[in-house]
């Protein structure tokens, strides 16, 4: 459903087909959008010197854990705001950084092929404040994350979250409201990674999004 004023967000994933009929339907009837869906370009990933246990996780308790983390980020991901946080646009979470990693490349993980990568990875020094892209409702906010660290996700509104991993600090709470350009945490090398970076992804209703083509984007007049 749009939001009151009438606006609404929708997302492909990476591997999308090339066609996508959109409708839309009101009181007025209806209107058909056929979208064209460019082919993505993926890069090819290897990183090696990751622990055993952040590749092939064992053993009962660890299991366990990644498990109840597992289920508490179902939650967020389930939120779904009556917001049209997006409409503004979206602005880049880091002011000064590096991409070390492009959304949807395939990940070799201590030589061992792995599901895409389905963030952008934005290298910068620990502590550089990580800024809301867009304004919207913390649906997540935990540190200490088996994979990811400080994790904050946020809902913007029609089912589009954004998840901001890695963290060494979490400067928000879970029912928090923020704004485009809040400071909601910083960047860190905690949970699966080698390096400080910030892994910046998206989601609309479990499709995975390229969080970048959303910086600059505008609803229409």
């Amino acid at each position: 459903m749009a939001s009151e004023a009438g606006y609404f967000v929708v997302g492909f994933d990476r591997d999308a087909q090339p066609q996508a009929i959109i409708r839309v339907i009101n009181d007025d009837g209806e209107a058909t959008h056929i979208a064209q869906i460019a082919p993505g370009n993926f890069d090819i990933q290897r990183i090696n010197g990751l622990a055993n246990d952040q590749v092939n996780p064992s053993g009962d308790a660890l299991l366990a854990r990644i498990k109840a983390e597992a289920a508490r980020k179902a939650e967020g991901f389930a939120s779904r705001a009556d917001l049209d946080g997006f409409k503004g646009g979206f602005i880049r979470p880091l002011e000064k950084y590096r991409v070390s990693g492009r959304f949807g490349g395939q990940r070799i993980l201590n030589g061992e092929p792995r599901t895409p990568h389905y963030g952008a990875d934005l290298a910068a020094p620990t502590g550089t404040p990580i800024r809301a892209p867009a304004s919207g409702l913390v649906a997540f906010a935990e540190t200490g994350m088996h994979f990811e660290g400080g994790l904050t996700m946020i809902d913007h509104g029609q089912g589009l979250i954004s998840l901001y991993l890695h963290q060494s600090r979490v400067d928000v709470r879970r029912g928090q409201m923020v704004t485009q350009g809040q400071v909601i945490g910083a960047v860190g090398k905690e949970g699966r990674a080698t390096g400080p970076h910030l892994c910046w992804r998206m989601k609309w209703h479990g499709r995975n999004l390229d969080p970048t083509l959303m910086v600059g984007a505008r609803t229409p007049a």
